[in-house]
């Protein structure tokens, strides 16, 4: 089963336990807004890059 790729304005999870809203795709990635922050990494801004291989949409 091929796995869905987020689009824009969905909500996703990352594996490493960061909730976001995804702000624009890629080929192989998603840049999303940080909304939700559980894991023990800090993040200089509120934008990070998730491979599509490491979410889950919500």
């Amino acid at each position: 089963m091929k796995m869905r790729i987020a689009d824009i304005g969905d909500e996703i999870v990352s594996n490493k336990g960061i909730k976001g809203k995804v702000e624009m795709v890629k080929e192989n990635s998603v840049i999303i807004e940080i909304l939700e922050n559980l894991s023990d990494r800090e993040y200089v801004n509120n934008r990070t890059v998730v491979s599509h291989k490491n979410y889950v949409i919500i």
